[in-house]
């Protein structure tokens, strides 16, 4: 998740990823450069944040506050951020009840927010979706009319042509994963169980146009760690093994692709090639990265699963890269190639592209935001200093845009030294600044957004 080099024994609460003690609002905000005016709409980011006095025990549990920037006709209009106010955050609700049971409205909601079918939602995988208002007011938990009974992932896919939101949900007890649909106008019309061997972390998956691609990797649930508490009780098992499977969207099993042992937070986008192969971009971390990292933020260290150990620093064995999976479901082939040697997370396209083919994927280094050109294999990056830390880069496509990469990128940049905040606004063709929105305060380092346009009118 994030490339920071942070070593103190709580990392995800110091410098740019501290969090911040209250709500606040701000109108006017201060422009330098020009917002382009079709930009009319609210960039939505979120991230884990615990309350004053209540530090989290792992940066994946803090609770969850969005950030708000409002922008129109050429205007900066506001600034909000509210915690997502679920009844773990209100009333202390135990994800686990007394007799055993989840309660799947009791999470912290802390990791991504989207629109879909006029809601706007935030996520976390363990549970419930929040639902929140335009102006960020928590609505309350979402389970489309009773029908979703367990976790939603926090990284839905929408089909682009159909308007469906595709997602899933993953289970530490049967079923361990389960395939869900909402049609485009927001009904919960499919829910199917796919056998996996066990429960694992599954963060992410990708969609192609009659595919659906599971990761099904070797960070696994471990009941000792969630007997202690306190922290994400998932840590890395050498025996699982590693695969990817590839399920019809219109029905039937999943067919499993053996891979090099890795994890995947964070996939980018895939699709079916001209030869009916599926091909998978996505951020890869190799075991050792995996094992250096997640102490870091507060899993347990490699070797230590049931006591944990010191954090250490993720560039101890390197970072995650940008890799690429080509899976034949004809043959059974599978075929692995690395698209670029940086260190990136956060991989993100034009999403009129999702499940269909791409040339661009955006992520973000250390202290830069890179474009990759999947066509020329070549890469560009925006440097921004090592005193900079950037967020994901949400694209937005130009209105009647002709070329894949004409419209903006959209990020919040934070000083790591705590002096302040901006929303950056990049033109996504050349990396270049179109504009940049002084924000009243430091934002820290989250993970998610999502750009909502206004609706037409």
């Amino acid at each position: 998740m994030s490339q920071s080099n942070e070593t103190s024994p709580s990392a995800w609460l110091d410098g740019h990823l501290a969090p911040v003690p209250d709500e606040i609002d701000a109108a006017g905000l201060p422009v330098e450069g020009a917002l382009p005016p079709e930009l009319t709409g609210r960039y939505f980011r979120n991230g884990p944040n615990p309350l004053p006095g209540t530090p989290s025990a792992h940066w994946f549990t803090g609770a969850g506050m969005v950030h708000g920037v409002r922008l129109r006709d050429g205007r900066a209009e506001w600034y909000r951020n509210r915690w997502v106010r679920t009844t773990e955050l209100t009333d202390g609700a135990p994800f686990v009840r007394a007799d055993g049971s989840f309660d799947h409205a009791a999470v912290p909601a802390n990791t991504h927010v989207v629109p879909h079918a006029g809601r706007i939602l935030a996520l976390v995988e363990t549970g419930l979706p929040y639902e929140l208002t335009p102006e960020l007011d928590t609505v309350g938990p979402c389970d489309f009319g009773g029908l979703l009974t367990g976790g939603m992932t926090a990284h839905p896919k929408e089909d682009p042509v159909t308007g469906e939101l595709l997602f899933f949900g993953y289970g530490l007890v049967p079923p361990y994963l389960t395939y869900h649909r909402l049609s485009a106008d927001g009904r919960l019309v499919e829910s199917r169980e796919v056998e996996v061997p066990g429960p694992t972390m599954m963060h992410d998956f990708a969609i192609t146009a009659n595919h659906v691609v599971w990761l099904d990797l070797p960070v696994v649930f471990d009941m000792a760690l969630a007997r202690r508490g306190g922290g994400m009780p998932f840590r890395w098992d050498d025996g699982y093994g590693a695969r990817l499977g590839v399920m019809p969207r219109a029905g039937g099993p999943a067919r499993w692709f053996e891979v090099d042992p890795c994890y995947v937070f964070h996939v980018g986008n895939a699709y079916e090639d001209d030869a009916g192969r599926v091909v998978v971009d996505g951020v890869r971390y190799r075991p050792e990265e995996f094992t250096a990292f997640w102490p870091s933020i507060g899993g347990p260290s490699a070797g230590t699963p049931a006591t944990g150990g010191a954090p250490v620093s993720a560039a101890a064995t390197g970072h995650a890269r940008l890799h690429r999976w080509t899976l034949d479901p004809a043959t059974g082939a599978v075929k692995e190639e690395p698209i670029d040697d940086r260190a990136v997370e956060f991989p993100t396209h034009d999403e009129t592209r999702t499940g269909r083919p791409h040339r661009y994927l955006y992520t973000v280094a250390r202290d830069a935001i890179v474009k990759h050109d999947l066509r020329s294999g070549s890469s560009a990056a925006l440097d921004l200093g090592a005193d900079l830390a950037p967020g994901e880069a949400v694209f937005v496509p130009a209105e009647g845009a002709r070329a894949e990469d004409e419209g903006w990128l959209l990020s919040i940049v934070s000083d790591r030294a705590g002096h302040g905040s901006e929303l950056l606004v990049l033109d996504a063709a050349d990396l270049s600044r179109t504009a940049s929105v002084r924000l009243p305060r430091r934002v820290p380092a989250g993970f998610h957004g999502s750009w909502i346009p206004d609706p037409a009118t």
